[in-house]
């Protein structure tokens, strides 16, 4: 049976770095709750469901009930997003308390969001600035964020792939020395008495995989960019309409779209692990700036997921498929249950995986 693994954003919480871009408070969910409809027929705002509701991830039983519903779809564990900026983290406390409390008993990974954060990218009204970025100084800093992770490295709950410890970089062309942070990294997992680790980058079209995506022990590949450049290219040549006349707009895209482009790349790149998407909406964060994909529904996302799911099992091996995302409701990228379709996603998700 496929290993499914979705990603994990730990944005629903406040921090002194967003109260002070932002305003006091903020949290992922200021963006979800003003979010709007841009065109006829365009799901917005989204709402979650009372079950979980607009939830603080600092409380504990929140995550233990996200577990819950992740391990009832099918989903062996959470990938979190990590961020480390020379020595910085952000985001850190979840994940913080995940691990020192031992609660839920759930499987975890991690993926280094290595990227630098423009202010554009969260309120296109606002001058565009830096607010961290990211850099990479150097073995010592390296060593470092090893270190500061090490306690989660060494927790029974982490997810290993051959054996090995499963760690990803989200913006694989943007690491200058990824040979020497993985042969560092595995010689201080020996020197600590660990396995080593499977290092993945996420790829995010097919653009780079020839220049990057061997230096991978594994390619995640996210074909979602592919599908938004092709759209482009068709609404460029006037041909938008034979996807769908309700599409106003170049960035937006409908589902059936999007998942027939996935299933293509999947197949085309066999050597890749599928990472899959339930939907996709940035307007949230972006407003009319972001790419949107249209009429997402269980039963949509359902095929995809069989097909997926048929392909992986084909391949054999370890099997792993990842999902964009799990609690993604700023970009209208997740599976937790929402007041339109409840549970329906993870519904589908688990009939396919436990069919």
């Amino acid at each position: 049976m496929p290993r499914l693994i979705a990603f994990y954003l730990p944005q629903f919480f406040p921090t002194p770095e967003n109260d002070e871009w932002w305003g006091k408070g903020f949290t992922e969910w200021t963006n979800v709750r003003r979010a709007k409809p841009l065109f006829k027929g365009h799901y917005q705002p989204r709402v979650p469901a009372e079950e979980l509701g607009y939830y603080d991830l600092r409380d504990q039983n929140i995550r233990i009930k996200q577990a819950e519903l992740a391990r009832s779809a099918g989903i062996e564990g959470f990938c979190y997003w990590h961020y480390w900026f020379a020595g910085r983290r952000l985001l850190n406390r979840v994940f913080d308390e995940v691990v020192q409390s031992g609660v839920p008993d759930y499987p975890f990974c991690l993926c280094w969001a290595n990227h630098t954060w423009y202010a554009k990218r969260w309120n296109p009204k606002v001058p565009d600035k830096v607010l961290i970025e990211q850099t990479y100084p150097g073995i010592e800093d390296y060593e470092s964020q090893f270190y500061a992770m090490l306690s989660a490295f060494k927790d029974k709950r982490y997810i290993k792939v051959d054996g090995r410890l499963l760690y990803g970089i989200f913006a694989p062309s943007k690491m200058p020395d990824i040979e020497v942070f993985t042969s560092l990294w595995n010689s201080l997992a020996k020197k600590n008495g660990l396995p080593g680790f499977y290092f993945f980058g996420l790829f995010q079209g097919s653009s780079s995989l020839a220049d990057h995506s061997s230096s991978y022990d594994a390619v995640v590949f996210d074909p979602m960019h592919d599908a938004a450049y092709c759209n482009r290219m068709i609404f460029k040549n006037k041909l938008l309409t034979r996807l769908n006349p309700l599409l106003k707009r170049p960035v937006s895209m409908t589902y059936e779209y999007y998942s027939n482009i996935a299933t293509e790349s999947f197949i085309n790149y066999p050597e890749t692990i599928p990472c899959i998407i339930p939907n996709f909406d940035h307007s949230p964060r972006s407003c009319s700036k972001g790419v949107i994909i249209h009429d997402s529904t269980p039963e949509k996302w359902g095929e995809l997921c069989k097909k997926t799911l048929s392909l992986v099992e084909e391949r054999g091996g370890e099997g792993l498929i990842f999902i964009k995302a799990w609690n993604e409701w700023g970009e209208g990228n997740y599976l937790e249950p929402d007041s339109r379709f409840g549970r329906g996603y993870l519904q589908q998700l688990a009939q396919a995986a436990c069919k």
